[in-house]
């Protein structure tokens, strides 16, 4: 997978992805979904220019090509990016001539005034994380995850039993990623990670709990 940042002055975010279809890290990804999750802040843009991308929205799946043109994810509603089985639009049947061909989409939101939102410290940390994971170099941690998708202005959905579930999810999300994470040593931005390490420091000190992870002596 490759970003390229495209500049758009009324986003948070701008990408431009592209997606190897046959690559050995991506076959997974067809048959394991990310988690499901929400944004109470930003609208998130998907638009597939080459390929297609699977859409889990509201608990239905899409799958989005180029005709498609621009999807709008509004907020607080529950979604997911997944990466479809490779098929013929005609037969539905997996494509024999699938292998070398890639997707490629751009991927995009709106701005807010909130601290914590999706933006590039975000997702320079939260893919950087999954890469990690991959690689065996760690394990796939819940508090981590709910810790660094909290950072995001995101959370994770919640069972369709629980009342008012996406604010027992948002409140869930703080408590556990923001507060006991930190207390825990969880952090959601690293050094090593980010290129913008001043404005991460600067998102960490409004919190409590997390000032102590923004070392500004890491500054280069």
């Amino acid at each position: 997978m490759t970003t390229r940042m495209v500049t758009r002055s009324d986003c948070a975010f701008a990408y431009e992805i592209t997606v190897h279809d046959e690559h050995p890290q991506v076959i997974p990804m067809r048959t394991q979904r990310p988690p499901a999750h929400f944004h109470p802040y930003q609208c998130e843009f998907l638009e597939v220019l080459e390929g297609q991308m699977g859409l889990e929205i509201g608990g239905c799946d899409r799958v989005l090509r180029p005709e498609d043109g621009q999807v709008r994810v509004e907020p607080w509603t529950i979604h997911r990016l997944f990466a479809p089985p490779l098929q013929t639009r005609e037969t539905k049947q997996p494509d024999k001539e699938a292998a070398g061909r890639i997707t490629r989409f751009l991927l995009s939101g709106e701005d807010t005034t909130e601290l914590f939102k999706l933006d590039t410290i975000f997702f320079q940390n939260w893919y950087k994380y999954q890469e990690e994971v991959e690689k065996g170099r760690t394990r796939m941690n819940l508090i981590q995850v709910m810790c660094m998708f909290d950072a995001g202005g995101s959370y994770l959905a919640p069972p369709s039993w629980v009342p008012g579930g996406r604010l027992v999810s948002q409140a869930v999300g703080i408590a556990m990623g923001r507060w006991l994470g930190a207390i825990l040593g969880y952090q959601p931005f690293y050094r090593e990670w980010t290129t913008d390490w001043s404005s991460a420091c600067d998102k960490m000190d409004e919190s409590y709990f997390q000032r102590k992870f923004a070392d500004r002596t890491k500054m280069d």
